[in-house]
């Protein structure tokens, strides 16, 4: 019998991961990608009885995958917080999904095990740019303001390295960094005793979002905002966390970051005001290959043509 932990290679992706396992350690196959790679079950091969945990991808965009393993036989943990549709009925499908804005899946695997891990919980979410949801998960705790900033950066870093068109885009692949994390039961621990492999994620941030201050804003007005970003490996790392630097400076207003690609379709990511976090996913799936969740989403390749057409949808949309 094996087992396959399959996760979102972001912050809450990985932070979900990391709960479940210091709960319950177990050798398992990873299989995870870069930020935009939900569609994670295709070509998995399982039998009877293996074991898959499915944390934070969409299952209205694996369903038909996630049907065929389900008839093999597998034993399927699902997790999330994106669009999931109908959820399909099998004796061994079990499903802890919850769309709900304020809500992450760093927060279901946080209630489903009572806690036991809440820090890494805490960092997952800030992660998600939930903060105060993540503030609220600290009340909880007796963490010092200090300690919390700290896993408020930790939970920004893992994001942002999740950020990119290919794995060789980023500093780390997805499960090396997983598999650095989970050794340790307080992400302030890894803070404090693993520096060289915080600090290289901290100094790629900062250099990366310097670059972004420069970025091409298309139109701005007290509703939303366009960004241009252009074709350098730098933009692709930024465009989500980017994103949620605008939503958290100017919370009243949407935000749409956009970044060119070489084919010459545009990566957008798109985030809903803070003060009021719906539609972004509706928006987003007005057009092929996009999706999310009400408060963020994206859309992975939008065609050159349609750009203005997305902006006249995004703005009517927040208007």
């Amino acid at each position: 019998m094996q087992t396959f932990d399959i996760f979102n290679g972001d912050a809450d992706g990985i932070c979900s991961l990391i709960q479940l396992r210091l709960s319950s350690p177990k050798q398992s196959t990873l299989i995870t990608g870069v930020k935009r790679d939900i569609q994670l079950l295709a070509g998995l091969e399982v039998e009877k009885n293996d074991e898959i945990n499915i944390l934070d991808i969409s299952l209205d965009k694996n369903r038909s995958d996630l049907e065929r393993l389900l008839k093999s036989g597998a034993r399927i943990f699902y997790c999330d917080h994106h669009f999931s549709g109908d959820i399909p009925l099998y004796e061994n499908l079990e499903s802890l999904i919850n769309t709900a804005s304020d809500v992450c899946t760093s927060v279901l695997i946080n209630k489903y095990l009572d806690g036991k891990h809440l820090n890494w919980a805490i960092v997952g979410t800030f992660g998600d740019n939930l903060k105060k949801t993540a503030m609220s998960l600290a009340k909880k705790t007796t963490l010092t303001s200090s300690e919390l900033s700290l896993m408020e950066k930790l939970g920004i870093f893992i994001n942002y390295n999740a950020y990119g068109s290919s794995l060789d885009v980023l500093h780390f692949d997805p499960a090396e960094l997983y598999s650095i994390l989970v050794k340790f039961n307080d992400p302030l621990d890894f803070i404090k005793d693993d520096i060289k492999h915080f600090e290289k994620l901290s100094n790629a941030y900062s250099e990366d979002m310097r670059k972004a201050e420069s970025a091409e804003c298309i139109f701005s007005n007290k509703n939303c905002a366009a960004y241009l970003l252009p074709d350098e490996k730098w933009a692709r790392r930024v465009s989500g966390v980017f994103g949620n630097q605008l939503a958290n400076k100017f919370n009243q207003r949407a935000h749409a970051v956009i970044t060119k690609k070489r084919d010459g379709d545009y990566l957008v990511s798109v985030r809903a005001p803070l003060s009021n976090k719906i539609n972004a996913d509706v928006l987003c799936k007005e057009f092929p290959s996009g999706g999310g969740r009400k408060a963020a989403a994206g859309i992975n390749a939008l065609p050159s043509e349609k750009l203005s057409t997305f902006l006249d949808r995004f703005k009517t949309t927040y208007s």
